[in-house]
């Protein structure tokens, strides 16, 4: 899904970090994790 992952309590942001032409973050997807589970959109995710 995407290169890396920053985690906030229950929160998770998956993110690309890319350096050409110019440093830029894309936000890939925001999820909520229960359990082993994580939610994006509302729908179960596999990792």
């Amino acid at each position: 899904m995407a290169s890396w992952e920053l985690r906030i309590g229950s929160l998770r942001v998956y993110y690309d970090v890319m350096d050409d032409p110019e440093p830029l973050v894309e936000i890939v997807a925001v999820g909520i994790k229960r359990g082993n589970q994580v939610y994006i959109g509302g729908e179960l995710y596999d990792l």
